[in-house]
């Protein structure tokens, strides 16, 4: 691995698929002039957030579907992750993301851990996804998760076994405000929580936060590439569009294992061990 990755924090229109095809190949375009050969954009960046009942309306198969071709077309020149809402198998509706890389779909991520509680009401709309798994690209070994998904442990913990030196972190992170510091409590909890996985698995993670306003909710931005060794190496403005870059090295990696042993001395057989017997227990 040793790409220049771009994170595209933008605003989408809800169930305007067309129109966010559009932004999402000027943008594109943008990235690749600053000498990015990879851009990430947000959960469902392509059909905006709630869009409830539009779900099947917009679902489409991304890897046949018209209305995603220019982005197939554009990804033979950039690498190209975005959000959608996913035709299925067995017809299921699915909040995805998907990495487009000359001219094809090269890998689907489908939405886990669907938020029903609170303002969140994903599992009334979406089927959840059933794997997760690493994946490799002509640029490296990633992985994608989507939004609850970094919530559970066990999932970056699995793509970093799997082999993955970078973890896409596609999100739609609505804004709470409290306390009296400078900081939005979202943006501390979450850029914690994003060096703490780094720093625990030696891995990049490239948090991709979206913008703008949906049906009274704020979207706050911050989106943040944080390095193997847990440090912040570029952060996206909070409340606007904003395109950071960064340079990720399979180097990075290898050093920061190799210093930091704790990732490699990782005993994955006693995590099986201990979760058979969970699972066998009454």
């Amino acid at each position: 691995m040793d790409v220049i990755v771009a994170l595209a924090q933008t605003d989408s229109r809800v169930g305007d698929l067309r129109g966010n095809v559009e932004h999402h190949l000027a943008v594109a375009e943008r990235a690749a002039s600053l000498g990015a050969s990879l851009v990430v954009f947000p959960e469902l960046s392509l059909t905006g957030y709630t869009v409830r009942d539009l779900a099947w309306e917009l679902a489409i198969e991304p890897s046949t579907s018209d209305l995603v071709a220019p982005l197939r077309e554009l990804s033979k020149k950039i690498s190209i992750v975005a959000g959608l809402v996913e035709s299925g198998p067995g017809h299921g509706v699915f909040n995805s993301g998907v990495l487009f890389e000359d001219g094809r779909v090269v890998h689907t991520h489908r939405k886990v851990y669907l938020p029903t509680y609170g303002m969140f009401e994903e599992g009334r709309y979406f089927s959840p996804g059933t794997e997760v798994r690493a994946f490799d690209s002509k640029h490296g070994r990633f992985g994608i998760l989507i939004c609850e998904d970094v919530w559970h442990v066990s999932l970056p913990y699995l793509l970093a076994l799997d082999g993955a030196e970078a973890l896409f972190c596609l999100t739609a992170s609505p804004t709470r405000l409290s306390g009296s510091g400078p900081d939005l409590d979202n943006q501390v909890v979450n850029h914690e929580h994003h060096r703490t996985y780094a720093r625990l698995l030696n891995v990049y993670t490239l948090f991709c936060n979206r913008v703008g306003f949906e049906d009274g909710v704020n979207f706050w931005g911050g989106s943040v590439v944080t390095s193997p060794e847990g440090e912040p190496l570029a952060t996206a403005a909070l409340m606007k569009d904003d395109l950071i870059t960064a340079h990720l090295q399979s180097n990075e990696v290898l050093r920061a294992r190799r210093f930091s042993r704790h990732f490699l001395d990782e005993r994955p057989e006693l995590v099986f061990r201990a979760l058979e017997r969970r699972l066998r227990r009454p």
